[in-house]
C-alpha cells in the first residue's frame, strides 16, 4: 500500500514536470522534429518513467536529471533561434539529392540514403517517375521536398486539351552498375536492347550508370556517375559548419 502511494505521488510529480517542460520547450508537430529533438524527448520521457517506478532509489536524483535535460534542451533551442550558425550545427540543413533531374550520389552518401529510400519518399509525394523531378531536397527532419519539372506541374495538359499517356511506375533496370535481367524480361526486352539505348547516350559500359529506370510508356531515366554538375546549388541562407 505504501509503495503504491509512493508511485502515485511520483507519477503526479513526473506528469506535471513533463507538462511544464513540454510547454517551456515549445510545440512542434512530430513531422517537424529533428532527430536531436526526437532523442531528447525520448530521454526526458525515460527519466520521468524511472522517477515514477524506480523505488530502489530516491526520487530527487531522477527529478534533478529531468530538470537538467529539460534545461539543456531549452538552452539548445534558445541558442539555435538566436545564433543561426549554432542552429545549423544542431538541427542540420537541407540537402539537395536531385538537381536538374540528376541524382547527386555524393549527397546521398552524405545523408546515408539509398536510391530505394528516395524512390519510396518520391512515391509518398505521388511521384512515380524520376523524369518528373527537377529538384528533390532532404529536409533536416528527414522529409523529402520535391519540385517537379514545369511540364509536370499539375493542371496543365488537361486544361490545354493536350493528349497524354497514362502514368506508369518506373522499374529499376540498372542500379549501381548492375543490370537486373528479371526486370528487363518483364518488358520483354534483353541486354542487346539495353546496350543500344545506352549507346544513344554515349555510354559504352554499364559501370558508367548509377541508375536506369523504365516504365511501360517507354519513358527512360538515366543517371550517370559523371553528371557534370560542377557546383551544387545552396539553399541555406547563412554559412555554417556543413
Amino acid at each position: 500500500m505504501n509503495e503504491g502511494l509512493v508511485v502515485a505521488i511520483r507519477s503526479i510529480i513526473g506528469f506535471f514536470s513533463l507538462l511544464i517542460f513540454a510547454r517551456i520547450l515549445g510545440k512542434q508537430q512530430i513531422s517537424q522534429l529533428t532527430f536531436f529533438d526526437y532523442v531528447l524527448g525520448i530521454t526526458i520521457g525515460s527519466i520521468a518513467a524511472s522517477l515514477t517506478t524506480d523505488l530502489s532509489s530516491r526520487a530527487w536524483p531522477h527529478w534533478i536529471g529531468l530538470i537538467t535535460w529539460a534545461v539543456l534542451g531549452f538552452m539548445m533551442e534558445f541558442m539555435a533561434m538566436k545564433w543561426r550558425y549554432i542552429g545549423k550545427f544542431i538541427d542540420g540543413e537541407p540537402t539537395i539529392v536531385i538537381m536538374n533531374g540528376k541524382i547527386l550520389e555524393n549527397s546521398l552518401r552524405k545523408v546515408k540514403y539509398r536510391v530505394s529510400d528516395i524512390m519510396e519518399l518520391l512515391r509518398n509525394k505521388d511521384v512515380f517517375n524520376l523524369n518528373e523531378v527537377e529538384f528533390a531536397i532532404i529536409e533536416p527532419n528527414g522529409q523529402l521536398s520535391v519540385l517537379k519539372k514545369s511540364e509536370d506541374q499539375p493542371v496543365t495538359r488537361k486544361d490545354l486539351n493536350l493528349s497524354s499517356q497514362p502514368s506508369d511506375i518506373s522499374t529499376e533496370i540498372i542500379y549501381d552498375g548492375m543490370i537486373f535481367d528479371e526486370n528487363l524480361r518483364t518488358f520483354n526486352l534483353d541486354r542487346k536492347w539495353l546496350m543500344q539505348e545506352l549507346a544513344k547516350k554515349d555510354i559504352k559500359d554499364v559501370s558508367e550508370v548509377f541508375l536506369f529506370t523504365l516504365d511501360h510508356n517507354n519513358n527512360i531515366y538515366i543517371d550517370k556517375y559523371s553528371d557534370h554538375i560542377d557546383k551544387t546549388a545552396k539553399i541555406g541562407d547563412y554559412k555554417g559548419p556543413y
